[in-house]
């Protein structure tokens, strides 16, 4: 039996006329939604949900096109869209009764929260992201040899068929690799967990392509507009990042605040699945910008 969030209960809630999302959900009090990330599913997410359960409504979904959600094909670059995947969590939120909700997000479940605080301000009461970069701020830092650790980026950057074919011929070697190289802790992912991801992963190569190729399309189309116009995120915003900075030769709070004039952002010494690698300093974190 796949690895379940104890106490969560599962459903599947229709966002859109052909995408369902698969979401747990436990707790009670304000909502709050978490995003995972890459190569992860809602699962990510469950000592962090399980600790915030106590005092939250708690809302996990996996993202589209990964876990247990729908993967509609990629007709257009709209499909996988951080617009179309923030609306999905805003129509999933709204099903679920909340109107408004904290959201935080991981990895690429950070990139659709950011999406979504730039897109529903009035939604999203309080916003954290996950050790990343948005999206327009992240590929142009990438430069030099020092940003071979993105190769991953690019690969999945390119039109459709080859990166499907290269990744689908090794997925487990693929989607692998980052979960053993991104680690801090190589025991904060247990084997049943591991193995469900690697099985979701398999099972989703084309959507999660089709996601990446997104980032490097209309995703920062959507962002040069934004940061054309000066649009800023408007509520309170915290990020916990690794310093990539200092690899990479930037100035991450710097780039974040000129999206976030509210924001809170800490550098941090754990590995990039910190969720699982240290969940009760998350979980702390996120406590604090709610209640600040």
């Amino acid at each position: 039996m796949a690895p379940v969030i104890p106490g969560f209960t599962y459903d599947r809630v229709p966002v859109s006329a052909s995408v369902s999302l698969s979401v747990a959900v436990g707790g009670s009090g304000r909502p709050l939604v978490l995003l995972h990330g890459f190569p992860q599913t809602h699962l990510m997410w469950r000592h962090v949900a399980a600790d915030l359960a106590a005092d939250h409504t708690v809302i996990c979904p996996d993202l589209r096109g990964y876990g247990a959600s729908d993967k509609p094909v990629e007709t257009d670059g709209t499909v996988y869209a951080k617009r179309t995947m923030a609306a999905d969590i805003v129509a999933l939120a709204r099903a679920l009764g909340h109107e408004r909700f904290a959201l935080a997000g991981h990895d690429r479940g950070a990139l659709v929260a950011f999406r979504a605080g730039l897109d529903h301000p009035e939604t999203i009461t309080h916003l954290t992201c996950l050790d990343v970069l948005p999206t327009l701020d992240m590929w142009e830092v990438m430069r030099g040899v020092d940003a071979a650790v993105g190769f991953h980026l690019y690969l999945m950057a390119q039109p459709e068929g080859l990166p499907e074919r290269m990744i689908a011929a090794a997925p487990d070697a693929f989607f692998g690799y980052f979960l053993d190289t991104w680690a801090g802790d190589a025991g904060a992912v247990p084997a049943d967990v591991r193995a469900a991801y690697l099985d979701a992963c398999r099972a989703a190569v084309p959507s999660i392509v089709a996601d990446y190729r997104a980032s490097a399309r209309i995703d920062i189309e959507h962002d040069r507009a934004d940061r054309d116009s000066g649009s800023q995120l408007t509520m309170p915003v915290g990020v916990l990042q690794q310093d990539w900075g200092a690899a990479l030769g930037f100035d991450a709070a710097a780039l974040w605040g000129d999206w976030a004039p509210r924001l809170r952002h800490t550098s941090v010494a754990y590995g990039h699945f910190m969720a699982e690698e240290a969940p009760t300093e998350v979980a702390r974190e996120l406590r604090a910008l709610m209640t600040g």
